[in-house]
């Protein structure tokens, strides 16, 4: 079967590989370090399957942790982030295979797009799924989507694209110097709705209930090993303390795009700034005065 490295591609056209269970993300991490040696190869094909769980059944009490962590009001319907933290095991599993291209240790999350299709209730089994695809050039390499799904039967209730950068890496007839545009500026609301003040063992305590234990998140050694002079906070818990910060405000269906700018130090306070646009929100999470944007988002 042929790659589609333009679009997302058709998830009906792709082998399915069933796993009995959703993976322990730890292990998978073990193996992520195994292969951080693997050069990243643009020009080599994606996994041409889409890795599945059926019947998965969500554990109330890792979702009120959740809950907790990320302050959302503990409800029978879950966040729509919560869904992603279900396909994350996925996609680590995905991208620690033999045969993805790119090593995981260094890929960067830069940008995520979900979209709840309706209301997910706590005591609803799932099928969940990940895949690959859209390897495309960026001024720093090339980036490549990991493409979530959730269903309830054969109902669509959720999907969510992660993007991640692979530094270094080109495709063909996109030499280092070629001029790659950077993306459109993003206008940025001023920060003035609240101050967040995140603690140093918040990595820590969003691992417990995600799953994803990257060590830049839990362990400062680990951190600087990467340039960060301490840990830094999830770009997913991020996301989800955004999308709590409009919890009542929320439509039932609705799509939330945002964007990674710049990693968020642990500890340290932050502001929140959110502003009608249309139909939805635009939202940041920026630096204590305003002048750095970690995250821009957009809710509609």
């Amino acid at each position: 079967m042929m790659q589609d490295r333009s679009g997302i591609g058709d998830p009906a056209d792709t082998d399915v590989e069933l796993l009995g269970r959703l993976p322990a993300v730890g292990g998978l991490v073990g193996r992520a370090a195994l292969a951080a040696y693997r050069r990243p190869d643009a020009t080599a094909p994606l996994p041409a399957r889409q890795v599945m769980v059926t019947g998965v059944e969500q554990d109330v009490s890792r979702l009120a942790g959740y809950a907790r962590v990320c302050a959302f009001t503990l409800r029978d319907r879950v966040p729509a982030t919560w869904l992603h933290v279900l396909t994350f095991p996925l996609q680590m599993h995905l991208m620690t295979a033999r045969d993805f291209p790119f090593a995981a240790v260094g890929m960067v999350h830069v940008a995520n797009r979900m979209t709840q299709h309706r209301p997910v209730e706590v005591s609803e089994v799932l099928t969940v799924s990940v895949r690959a695809d859209h390897v495309r050039p960026h001024r720093a390499g090339v980036t490549v989507d990991l493409v979530g799904q959730a269903m309830v039967g054969h109902e669509l209730v959720w999907d969510g694209t992660s993007s991640y950068l692979v530094r270094g890496a080109m495709l063909p007839g996109h030499g280092a110097k070629d001029p790659v545009p950077a993306p459109a500026p993003t206008e940025q609301p001023i920060p003035t709705a609240a101050l967040w003040r995140l603690p140093a063992d918040l990595g820590r305590d969003y691992a417990s209930v995600s799953g994803d234990v990257n060590p830049i998140h839990l362990n400062p050694l680990a951190a600087r090993a990467f340039g960060f002079p301490r840990t830094i906070a999830h770009g997913m818990w991020s996301h989800a303390r955004m999308l709590a910060a409009l919890d009542g405000r929320l439509p039932e269906a609705y799509t939330a795009t945002v964007e990674f700018n710049k990693p968020v130090l642990l500890p340290s306070t932050v502001g929140f700034g959110v502003r009608p646009d249309g139909a939805g929100w635009r939202c940041a999470l920026t630096s204590r005065d305003g002048a750095t944007a970690h995250l821009l988002g957009v809710v509609v």
